[in-house]
């Protein structure tokens, strides 16, 4: 997709958000989300009624009767965007109004990002491929994410490969408080599993798969020529043969459904995106989904 046409969706988001928070998170973006941030406030005298995994042992034995923790609602939750940048993001059918990964998974960032901003939460960010290539810490205000936008359409891959148990790892040691955290990537990557599942027992994790049509339905376009974006690679391909056509499906199909047990077992909510589909739309009724 032109850059032209790419700021154009994004200029129209700030409007976009503000009825997404409005039709969908009623003035609170926390509500579609699963819990709520919460702290430690004080403890108090245990009472009739209370939860008993609410007491508090430590103090109870000190002073020889039962006290129970009580905790407050953080007023505010961080939104961290987790964004790779790696080469094979940068690919898909080339259509002329057809998104590439990238600027899919940049549309979909860009509409949290001012989501967050109408909501009044802080938005943070990590760009990725095979290392981390910038850190937004999470911040209020439109200078904030004018910045963050500016330099996720300035970003393109330095290294090849893809990285994302590091740029999980690392968005787990920068976030001190609850956070909702948003991995927006085509997820071909592999060792991440482990770093996921840490993530998501602190945060309310949503793993964003973008993929392609090309993923689905190869074309039939005979004899060519296919090059791995991450590591350069080229191979010969007889896209004409059915068989061909039949496993690249099935393999890609598969690819899908293993990153859907992964997210599954960590405990992280699934957003898929086509760049074929419309970014709003999809994400107002994944979203509309959770708060109902």
């Amino acid at each position: 997709m032109e850059r032209s046409e790419l700021l154009r969706r994004i200029n129209t988001f700030p409007l976009a958000a503000d009825q997404l928070v409005r039709d969908l998170f009623a003035g609170d973006f926390r509500s579609v989300f699963r819990g709520k941030g919460i702290e430690f406030d004080e403890v108090r005298l245990y009472e009739q009624g209370d939860d008993i995994r609410s007491v508090d042992w430590n103090v109870s034995a000190r002073y020889g009767k039962p006290y129970v923790k009580l905790y407050r609602e953080e007023r505010e939750l961080s939104v961290f965007l987790v964004l790779d940048s790696s080469a094979s993001m940068f690919v898909g059918s080339e259509a002329k109004h057809t998104p590439c990964r990238f600027d899919q998974a940049l549309l979909v960032a860009a509409l949290i990002a001012f989501s967050a901003e109408r909501s009044s939460q802080r938005l943070g960010a990590i760009f990725f491929d095979n290392e981390t290539r910038s850190i937004f810490k999470p911040n209020k205000g439109r200078p904030h994410i004018m910045a963050f936008i500016s330099a996720a359409l300035r970003a393109k891959p330095k290294e090849s490969g893809t990285n994302l148990a590091l740029a999980i790892s690392g968005a787990g040691r920068l976030l001190k408080r609850r956070s909702i955290v948003v991995l927006i990537s085509d997820f071909l990557s592999v060792g991440w599993e482990t770093e996921l599942g840490r993530l998501a027992k602190k945060h309310d994790c949503i793993a964003c798969r973008i993929h392609d049509p090309l993923d689905v339905n190869f074309p039939n376009v005979g004899l060519i020529s296919i090059e791995d974006p991450e590591t350069g690679k080229r191979i010969a391909a007889d896209a004409g043969s059915a068989s061909f056509r039949s496993a690249w499906t099935e393999q890609n199909a598969e690819r899908a459904v293993l990153w859907s047990n992964i997210c599954k077992r960590a405990g992280a909510s699934q957003l898929e995106l086509s760049t074929s589909q419309d970014a709003f739309t999809v994400i107002k009724g994944f979203f509309g989904a959770r708060k109902r």
